[in-house]
């Protein structure tokens, strides 16, 4: 009678993904040590800006600490709640919740007016926005004579 049945076959994908990859790169991957997903994000450009978009809901403005130092543009969060109930005072039920999250962007120089970055929370998403140099906007057609 057998117990084991061997096979030929090659480590499962997570051990291949595990030892290939850079353990401290985690800016490219939607993973928390604490179990959760980072916020999904969209990154959208058009004439006048770039906009960076956070969906967050269930959070409030002031949930959110936006920073841009050397050029990195820093969103974070951190959120702390407890529920408790209690009878003759003694715990029935006590549950602490903790969230936090923090996503950054590099921003180079040449392309963004770093001084006039606005950010709005609106609707579950925080919204970025970050204003594109004069020299990087596209002109418009012009038509040149011919001498």
């Amino acid at each position: 009678m057998t117990l084991l049945r061997r096979t030929n076959q090659q480590l499962p994908s997570f051990w291949d993904n595990f030892f290939s990859r850079d353990l401290m790169d985690w800016g490219s991957s939607n993973f928390s040590s604490t179990d959760t997903t980072l916020p999904a994000v969209n990154v959208k450009e058009n004439e006048e800006t770039f906009e960076i978009e956070v969906a967050a809901p269930g959070m409030t403005k002031s949930d959110f600490k936006v920073s841009l130092e050397n050029n990195l543009l820093t969103i974070s969060s951190e959120k702390r709640e407890e529920k408790k109930q209690e009878e003759k005072g003694r715990f029935t039920r006590r549950e602490f919740s903790y969230q936090s999250f923090q996503r950054s962007f590099s921003v180079p120089e040449s392309l963004v007016e770093g001084d006039k970055i606005s950010a709005r929370y609106c609707d579950g998403i925080l919204c970025i926005t970050l204003p594109k140099k004069e020299e990087i906007k596209p002109k418009p057609a012009r038509e040149i004579s011919i001498q």
